[in-house]
């Protein structure tokens, strides 16, 4: 600024100095003293200032704009936001608003009961009889096995899931595409399907989502035939189990007794006899009445000899008839298997003694009477393992049959898009404080 005021002074003179002259001639000294007063004053202060100014101001704009002010990494998180956050969320918005299909659903509601053992004369379990028994770990069963590759199979056999889920229209997101493998068929089953248990209750909810409200029910009850089946095969399996062990008890008394009553059958064919302790019996009757007759007719012969002589017939008649007796007394005695003759005569196989006979018989009969104990003690266990495994059975009791939609309740249009764009701000967010995290140190 102090260079320049003198350049335009030493511009200006010449023309002072030329116009000089004119101006002398033509007014008075006073007024070329005020003029000259006037004109010397903006020459020094006033027109250097404006020059300077006017280029100030032309120049600033230019550099101070917005545009010059942003850098490249400004760019670069404008362009991410608009690729991380505005990109997606319009996609999702137009696919939620114009190409995602209605998807309606139906609801079931059923738990797993078992049938309680109480005994008929408890007032109490009359009207406990239905809900007894823990079956917490049968709905765990079951709710696996409605999520498990099982179902999927069934249900695919059933209804094909390429023709009730196959993309409806352009919705190729939430349709299901043919020709995929059972891996990617649970996926989307378990997409399709919700399944939640009271703990407490053992109350188990289903809830199944289609493209259409009939195709819903129908699948929502064929995934409670299913559960019902599994639980009657569950439940006879358990019966089973639990009657097996009592059967083969029974089988094993069965074939215990009848090898006891054949052996006794055998024994009896063999002695022909029935009883060979009424057969002794009968034995010892038949000692006793001889004895009886031996003792009558020495009585007789005492009373004879007083009165005849030796040598008479009736004497000699009747010791004929006491060696009879007393032979046949020994006899009956040697087959009963007492007395010192019985060790010399020697026995057959069968035992032709009584005593050996009745030993014998005994064995058999004790053994036949324990065999028919151990058959009745078996029978009476499966009877009650029967009444058991009875007390155990399980049933599905359905109190909310599958329901029929009347308004499309899937998907969530409004609430899927806000999800999307709240995801993706929050990823950009976090993607933009890591990076000025990362320059901050650096």
């Amino acid at each position: 600024m102090a260079e320049a005021a003198p350049t335009t002074n030493i511009a200006r003179k010449p023309s002072d100095t030329a116009n000089r002259p004119s101006d002398q001639a033509a007014a008075p000294r006073n007024l070329k003293l005020l003029k000259g007063l006037l004109e010397a004053q903006p020459v020094v202060e006033v027109p250097a200032p404006p020059v300077i100014a006017e280029s100030n101001a032309k120049s600033e704009p230019v550099k101070k704009g917005w545009i010059s002010k942003l850098r490249p990494r400004h760019i670069a998180i404008s362009l991410s936001f608009l690729a991380v956050v505005m990109v997606p969320s319009a996609i999702t918005s137009t696919y939620m608003a114009f190409v995602a299909a209605d998807q309606y659903h139906s609801s079931v509601s059923y738990s797993v009961r078992s049938i309680s053992a109480s005994s008929s004369g408890d007032l109490l379990g009359i009207f406990t009889q239905g809900g007894g028994g823990s079956t917490t770990a049968d709905s765990y069963v079951l709710l696996d096995f409605i999520l498990s590759e099982r179902m999927v199979q069934a249900v695919d056999e059933a209804f094909g899931m390429e023709k009730i889920f196959g993309p409806q229209g352009s919705d190729y997101y939430y349709g299901l595409r043919p020709n995929l493998p059972i891996e990617t068929k649970l996926s989307y089953w378990r997409r399709m399907i919700r399944v939640s248990m009271d703990h407490t209750s053992g109350i188990m909810d289903i809830e199944v989502k289609a493209f259409s409200p009939e195709v819903a029910q129908k699948v929502a009850s064929f995934v409670v035939m299913q559960s019902e089946k599994l639980i009657n095969d569950l439940s006879m399996t358990s019966r089973n189990e639990i009657l097996k062990v009592a059967q083969e008890e029974v089988r094993s008394a069965e074939v215990r007794l009848t090898q006891s009553r054949s052996a006794l059958r055998d024994y009896r064919d063999t002695s022909q006899e029935a009883d060979p302790v009424a057969a002794a019996k009968l034995a010892t009757q038949i000692v006793g009445g001889l004895e009886e007759q031996l003792v009558k007719l020495r009585t007789e012969l005492s009373t004879a000899l007083s009165q005849m002589g030796e040598d008479t017939p009736r004497i000699r008649v009747m010791r004929s008839q006491m060696a009879s007796i007393e032979s046949q007394i020994t006899r009956e005695r040697q087959r009963f298997g007492s007395g010192a003759a019985a060790g010399k005569q020697p026995r057959n196989a069968q035992g032709s003694d009584v005593a050996g006979r009745i030993q014998q018989y005994e064995g058999l009969q004790t053994q036949n009477e324990f065999a028919e104990r151990a058959y009745t003690s078996s029978l009476g266990a499966l009877e009650k393992a029967r009444v058991e495994a009875a007390a155990k059975q399980r049933y599905l009791a359905v109190f909310i049959k599958p329901t029929l939609s009347e308004l499309a309740q899937y998907p969530h249009r409004i609430m899927n898009s806000l999800l999307v764009t709240l995801g993706a701000l929050m990823l950009w967010a976090v993607g933009v404080m890591t990076f000025y995290n990362i320059r901050d140190r650096n």
